[in-house]
Protein backbone atom coordinates (compact mmCIF):
# COMPACT_ATOMS: atom_id res chain seq x y z
CA UNK A 1 0.00 0.00 0.00
CA UNK A 2 1.32 3.44 -0.94
CA UNK A 3 2.27 5.88 1.78
CA UNK A 4 -0.08 8.73 2.61
CA UNK A 5 1.19 12.22 3.28
CA UNK A 6 -0.31 15.68 2.92
CA UNK A 7 1.29 18.25 0.62
CA UNK A 8 2.40 20.20 3.68
CA UNK A 9 4.08 17.14 5.21
CA UNK A 10 5.78 16.34 1.91
CA UNK A 11 7.00 19.95 1.56
CA UNK A 12 8.39 19.71 5.10
CA UNK A 13 10.26 16.51 4.16
CA UNK A 14 11.75 18.34 1.16
CA UNK A 15 12.78 21.27 3.37
CA UNK A 16 14.39 18.86 5.86
CA UNK A 17 16.32 17.15 3.07
CA UNK A 18 17.58 20.49 1.75
CA UNK A 19 18.69 21.48 5.27
CA UNK A 20 20.78 18.30 5.47
CA UNK A 21 23.03 19.44 2.63
CA UNK A 22 26.43 20.22 4.16
CA UNK A 23 26.99 23.96 4.59
CA UNK A 24 30.04 24.04 2.29
CA UNK A 25 27.99 22.55 -0.55
CA UNK A 26 24.85 24.53 0.22
CA UNK A 27 26.86 27.75 0.00
CA UNK A 28 27.67 26.92 -3.63
CA UNK A 29 24.06 26.32 -4.62
CA UNK A 30 22.92 29.60 -6.11
CA UNK A 31 20.04 30.52 -8.40
CA UNK A 32 18.25 27.18 -7.97
CA UNK A 33 14.51 26.95 -7.36
CA UNK A 34 13.01 23.81 -5.81
CA UNK A 35 9.47 22.76 -6.68
CA UNK A 36 7.11 19.95 -5.77
CA UNK A 37 4.66 18.75 -8.40
CA UNK A 38 2.23 15.85 -8.41
CA UNK A 39 3.67 13.85 -11.31
CA UNK A 40 6.09 14.25 -14.21
CA UNK A 41 4.43 14.84 -17.58
CA UNK A 42 6.44 13.10 -20.32
CA UNK A 43 7.58 15.40 -23.10
CA UNK A 44 6.81 14.81 -26.80
CA UNK A 45 8.97 11.96 -28.05
CA UNK A 46 9.38 10.46 -24.57
CA UNK A 47 7.84 7.18 -23.54
CA UNK A 48 4.39 8.15 -22.21
CA UNK A 49 4.96 5.74 -19.30
CA UNK A 50 8.04 7.68 -18.10
CA UNK A 51 7.94 8.05 -14.33
CA UNK A 52 10.39 10.30 -12.50
CA UNK A 53 10.87 10.91 -8.79
CA UNK A 54 12.81 14.11 -9.43
CA UNK A 55 14.25 16.23 -12.21
CA UNK A 56 17.09 18.74 -12.45
CA UNK A 57 16.77 21.31 -15.23
CA UNK A 58 19.54 23.81 -15.75
CA UNK A 59 23.21 24.26 -16.48
CA UNK A 60 25.38 22.16 -14.18
CA UNK A 61 27.99 24.08 -12.25
CA UNK A 62 30.75 22.23 -14.12
CA UNK A 63 29.45 23.50 -17.48
CA UNK A 64 28.87 27.13 -16.64
CA UNK A 65 30.84 29.81 -18.34
CA UNK A 66 30.95 33.47 -17.54
CA UNK A 67 27.28 34.11 -18.23
CA UNK A 68 26.40 37.48 -16.74
CA UNK A 69 22.91 36.19 -15.95
CA UNK A 70 20.86 33.08 -16.28
CA UNK A 71 17.42 31.87 -15.44
CA UNK A 72 17.23 29.89 -12.21
CA UNK A 73 17.92 26.18 -12.44
CA UNK A 74 14.97 24.03 -11.34
CA UNK A 75 14.83 20.96 -9.16
CA UNK A 76 11.43 19.34 -9.13
CA UNK A 77 10.34 16.50 -6.86
CA UNK A 78 7.31 14.48 -7.90
CA UNK A 79 5.17 13.68 -4.90
CA UNK A 80 2.84 10.98 -6.24
CA UNK A 81 5.51 8.58 -7.59
CA UNK A 82 7.50 8.93 -4.38
CA UNK A 83 4.42 8.13 -2.30
CA UNK A 84 3.62 5.23 -4.67
CA UNK A 85 6.92 3.46 -3.98
CA UNK A 86 6.93 4.07 -0.24
CA UNK A 87 4.93 2.35 2.48
CA UNK A 88 5.57 4.52 5.54
CA UNK A 89 6.23 8.13 6.39
CA UNK A 90 9.82 7.18 7.23
CA UNK A 91 10.19 5.61 3.76
CA UNK A 92 8.96 8.85 2.19
CA UNK A 93 11.36 11.01 4.21
CA UNK A 94 14.24 8.71 3.23
CA UNK A 95 13.27 8.65 -0.47
CA UNK A 96 12.87 12.43 -0.55
CA UNK A 97 16.38 12.77 0.90
CA UNK A 98 17.79 10.40 -1.74
CA UNK A 99 15.96 12.25 -4.51
CA UNK A 100 17.12 15.67 -3.29
CA UNK A 101 20.73 14.47 -3.08
CA UNK A 102 20.44 12.96 -6.57
CA UNK A 103 19.08 16.16 -8.16
CA UNK A 104 21.48 18.46 -6.29
CA UNK A 105 24.32 16.23 -7.48
CA UNK A 106 23.21 16.92 -11.06
CA UNK A 107 23.55 20.64 -10.29
CA UNK A 108 27.18 19.91 -9.37
CA UNK A 109 27.68 18.03 -12.65
CA UNK A 110 27.50 14.45 -11.38
CA UNK A 111 25.87 12.14 -13.94
CA UNK A 112 23.36 9.33 -13.41
CA UNK A 113 25.90 6.55 -13.95
CA UNK A 114 28.13 7.92 -11.20
CA UNK A 115 25.16 8.44 -8.86
CA UNK A 116 23.96 4.87 -9.41
CA UNK A 117 27.47 3.54 -8.80
CA UNK A 118 27.62 5.49 -5.52
CA UNK A 119 24.20 4.23 -4.39
CA UNK A 120 22.27 7.46 -5.01
CA UNK A 121 20.44 6.23 -8.14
Amino acid sequence: MAAQMSEEEFDAAVAEALEMIPAKLAAQIDNVAVFVEDRYQPQPGEDPQTTLLGLYEGIPLTERGGEPWSMPDHITLYMEPILDICQTREDVVHQVMITVVHEVAHFFGIDDATLHRLGWG
